[in-house]
């Protein structure tokens, strides 16, 4: 249990970088960001698989599969509403959005798996939620009282957010699901068979976003932008650290942990990225945003009380 939750820490640290590259290049489109990471990311994966090429071979068609549906949902997709959303709405309210995750991903797994007892997960994720709750009232009201905020793109930057979490719900369940289904095969090769499967939709994506920017009479500077150095540098750091690493421990995680547990330690993410998003304002949090951070922490600790029901079905041996 806490080994995967230490990977699950490891993997939230990692996953909250995501939330500053949007920031730090507020220029570039967020479908560039988007291509541009998991491009790097795939390259990343090929001298991996060429070492891990006797385990990736055992994989079968329909596994490959499920790993491009897996890279192109839980990957390309989600990255790319959630990096529109930041450049649209400011880093405060995705990430407000995001961090419901830990509840949302909790509830649809203890509904669909019933493996643990309501009883004992609704005090963890009121715990969660009302930690939340103070984070988001602090951005909340710094967004009010901003006189040059865009009402609309803030209502848009909400439903890409929101589009953001509904990838992300659906890709831990799914991918708990296979790895659970293949006790026998390793959480890193799975990373990179993810990795591998999400290079052709990244090239794909690349080729027709230069093709529409070009198509457009966009100005923007292709293959890499007017920064180019910094772009490649920042996407190769996080398709390394944020996509596979960050994979890797949370497959580790996913294994060792219940999914509606797991569910709720994506808390991680959450208080990494506003670590990260409060250094990159040069001040500390208020004492409201502390407060929701410390109910954070308490909710997941309360987590991880949480164990599994025993199964009732009998046993059929004499």
């Amino acid at each position: 249990m806490w080994i995967g939750t230490l990977y699950a820490l490891a993997a939230g640290l990692m996953w909250g970088l995501v939330f500053l590259a949007p920031l730090l290049l507020p220029e570039y489109p967020a479908a560039l960001q988007s291509v541009g990471r998991y491009l790097a990311f795939g390259l990343i994966a090929l001298p991996l698989a060429w070492l891990d090429r006797a385990a990736l071979r055992g994989l079968g068609r329909a596994d490959w599969i499920e790993a491009l549906k897996l890279a192109a949902v839980g990957n390309l997709l989600y990255y790319l509403c959630l990096a529109a959303a930041i450049q649209r709405a400011g880093a405060p309210l995705p990430t407000m959005i995001i961090g419901t995750l830990p509840v949302v991903i909790a509830l649809c797994a203890n509904r669909r798996d019933g493996r643990l007892p309501w009883r004992r997960l609704l005090p963890s994720l009121a715990l969660i939620a009302l930690g939340i709750a103070c984070v988001n009232r602090v951005e909340l009201r710094a967004l009010r009282a901003d006189p040059h905020a865009e009402p609309w793109r803030y209502a848009q930057g909400a439903l890409l957010a929101a589009g953001a979490v509904a990838c992300w719900t659906w890709y831990p369940l799914r991918n708990a699901d296979w790895l659970r289904a293949h006790p026998g095969r390793s959480p890193r090769t799975w990373a990179t068979a993810q990795g591998v499967a999400t290079l052709p939709l990244a090239l794909a994506g690349y080729a027709l976003l230069w093709l529409g920017l070009a198509a457009s009479g966009s100005g923007f500077a292709m293959p890499f932008g007017p920064r180019p150095l910094f772009f490649v540098g920042l996407m190769a750091a996080i398709g390394l650290f944020a996509s596979w690493l960050g994979t890797l421990c949370w497959n580790e995680a996913s294994r060792r942990l219940p999914t509606a547990t797991a569910g709720q330690l994506i808390v991680f993410e959450t208080l990494a990225a506003l670590a990260y998003a409060y250094l990159h304002r040069g001040r500390m949090p208020e004492p409201a945003t502390l407060l929701g951070i410390g109910l954070l922490v308490v909710g997941v600790a309360w987590a991880l009380r949480a164990r599994p029901a025993a199964s009732a079905v009998a046993d059929p041996t004499p």
